[in-house]
């Protein structure tokens, strides 16, 4: 295949490839994956750097990888997690300050004068019992917060994101003659519950190591062609809010509900309601979600409860229409409880939860000035212009979506090994979802999340 044309193609895939069908979908990233193999790097592509990165990886950071993977602990509880990663970061030299918001840590690299590059990767797992087949699959086991014990797994490939925040990090220490300022290195807490990096924050991360002038992070991606990164400008993530609501009711006599003010009733109604929010009270180009996750109460066939417990997830694309969602919501509630004739001390009460974080956003500009190194380093064009496939959120938005408004470039890397990418073009199979018991990726993909994060960090530190 000319070269030429396989770039063409690379790019048009890249660009449109969302806006497809599922099926369809499949079978373009399957061509995506010939035509990347295809492609070599450009003239001006850093082959050494490629030579670096291959021989690291074959040297350390295959083992480190499985070694997080094997060891995943959950958010806040990172504490051996922490402990091996201070520990790598130390071993090149990097000075580290660990217990930053919890089990947060940071590594300072100080170069000479120039910019502040705050380069990011999360830490936790999820409490699931792998079963993804992998001979070097999790059997980790840990007690929460809760006090139960629970099998732990990283089914969100953040055993990938630590692995080549270490390979970075020893890339930019051993090519200190190609770029200039600092680079704040963070090993970050509780993403998953979307709480960490809020923490290290109001530990005063900002305060004690300095305000970025940009902030990099990455996210690895099951179903998309190992090694394959892209990047978007504007929206990456949508904005996430837990929401607890008690509903208040009269109890009673299940054969008397004439004498009470039924919560489970009242409840019902209210769930129905809140998908009215959605469809009729928010305008139709705003996208936002709100999902009821739990409806707890009662305890007997014939007992009408006093109380019912609900647990929502609200998901928008900008602050606006955050704002005017949870705002509806506690007046639904308030209005429902009315109708119901439950007086004002018993309306049910809504509560902000602990996991909340505002919307991922892309600088433009920050990614428009990566794009041309990594055009030259990957041989293709790495932006998406097209949808995105849903509305999943992330708390890397805390670093850039503060008061301080820092510049932010947060792209994706594909983890999909080429044989199972074959496999699910051809329709055999379907890619692992991230969060289930049978997420997988490709360990080599770390090498490109290296490369990419890398090149990036020097091409921001060079040129601010």
């Amino acid at each position: 295949m000319p070269l030429k044309f396989a770039r063409h193609l690379a790019n048009r895939i890249s660009h449109h490839c969302l806006f497809w069908g599922r099926s369809r979908l499949w079978a373009f990233f399957a061509c995506l994956l010939v035509v990347t193999a295809s492609i070599q790097p450009g003239m001006a592509a850093d082959t050494a750097l490629k030579s670096d990165i291959d021989n690291h990886y074959d040297e350390h950071l295959s083992e480190l990888f499985l070694w997080f993977h094997q060891n995943p602990e959950l958010g806040f509880l990172e504490h051996q997690t922490a402990a091996r990663l201070a520990s790598e970061l130390r071993a090149l030299g990097i000075d580290v300050t660990e217990g930053v918001g919890g089990t947060g840590l940071v590594g300072i690299i100080e170069n000479g004068a120039g910019p502040l590059v705050l380069v990011r990767a999360d830490m936790d797992g999820l409490p699931i019992l792998e079963e993804s087949g992998l001979s070097y699959a999790s059997r980790n086991r840990q007690t929460n917060f809760d006090g139960e014990d629970v099998p732990v797994m990283h089914a969100c490939g953040h055993d990938m994101h630590m692995t080549a925040l270490v390979g970075t990090a020893k890339m930019l220490m051993d090519n200190r003659d190609s770029w200039s300022g600092s680079v704040m290195l963070v090993g970050q807490p509780a993403e998953e519950i979307i709480n960490g990096a809020k923490a290290m924050l109001e530990d005063g991360l900002y305060q004690r190591f300095g305000v970025p002038d940009y902030a990099i992070g990455l996210h690895v991606s099951s179903g998309a062609p190992s090694g394959l990164v892209t990047v978007r400008e504007g929206i990456v993530q949508s904005s996430s809010d837990s929401v607890d609501i008690k509903v208040r009711g009269i109890g009673g006599h299940g054969a008397y509900p004439h004498q009470t003010i039924d919560p489970i009733y009242v409840s019902s109604q209210l769930v129905i309601a809140l998908q009215g929010i959605i469809s009729r009270q928010i305008n139709p180009l705003s996208p936002a979600v709100i999902t009821v996750g739990s409806f707890q109460g009662g305890s007997k066939h014939n007992i009408i409860s006093n109380e019912v417990d609900l647990q929502l997830t609200v998901r928008t694309d900008s602050e606006k229409t955050r704002d005017e969602v949870l705002g509806r919501i506690r007046e639904t509630a308030a209005s429902i409880g009315r109708l119901n004739g439950l007086p004002d001390e018993l309306l049910p009460i809504v509560r902000m939860g602990f996991e909340s974080t505002p919307t991922n956003i892309n600088n433009s500009d920050a990614v428009r000035k990566v794009l041309p190194v990594w055009k030259e380093q990957f041989g293709y064009d790495s932006l998406l212009t097209s949808q995105r496939p849903g509305m999943g959120a992330e708390d890397f938005a805390y670093f850039t979506q503060t008061e301080h408004k820092v510049p932010g470039v947060f792209f994706s890397v594909g983890g999909t090994p080429p044989q199972l990418m074959r496999e699910i073009a051809a329709g055999r199979t379907n890619a692992p979802p991230h969060h289930s018991a049978t997420f997988r990726i490709d360990p080599n993909s770390v090498k490109a999340g290296v490369e990419a994060m890398y090149t990036a960090a020097v091409e921001l530190l060079n040129n601010p």
